[in-house]
């Protein structure tokens, strides 16, 4: 299978980042990430997800959290600066990103969002992210995503009210 390079993983190249793209099979009535997860055989705690949110000192800034769990928006806001954060709604995430719903990268983003990643990213040796389109995670190590796209570390993320907890 020809695996066609995303912008994401130029972004990259260009900074000399080792990394994986990895496709896998698309389920268009499950784009989540434990479908991701579970079509890549992988942990999904290290598959992240890559969500825009909207705060109220800072503008628009990028969450990248774990896919088993949700945006804290209350941590999020207090590691970015923020008094509040709120979700955006999933008609802007295009005009704002140039990625869609399960496509959405933490690198080649239309605009320079300020981007903030779950803290448990460095507990493994790599994560999976996005590369900008469905059916295409990039593998790479959490430092290299850090140092690429210049994120905060931070605690970010929370389990969702209505998960099973263990």
């Amino acid at each position: 299978m020809d695996i066609k390079k995303t912008n994401a993983a130029r972004i990259l190249d260009r900074q000399k980042i080792s990394y994986e793209l990895i496709p896998y099979k698309v389920d268009e009535n499950d784009l989540g990430a434990q479908h991701v997860a579970d079509s890549l055989g992988e942990d999904i705690n290290q598959v992240f997800k890559t969500i825009l949110v909207h705060g109220d000192k800072i503008g628009y800034l990028v969450c990248v959290v774990p896919g088993n769990l949700e945006v804290d928006l209350k941590g999020a806001a207090k590691v970015s600066g923020n008094k509040k954060i709120d979700t955006v709604p999933l008609k802007d995430l295009t005009p704002l990103t140039g990625y869609i719903r399960g496509g959405c990268s933490p690198l080649g983003l239309k605009k320079n969002f300020p981007i903030f990643i779950h803290e448990t990213a460095m507990q493994f040796p790599f994560i999976y992210v996005s590369a900008g389109e469905r059916g295409l995670q990039l593998k790479v190590a959490p430092a290299d995503l850090i140092k690429a796209t210049r994120a905060t570390v931070g605690v970010i993320a929370r389990v969702p009210p209505e998960a099973p907890q263990d």
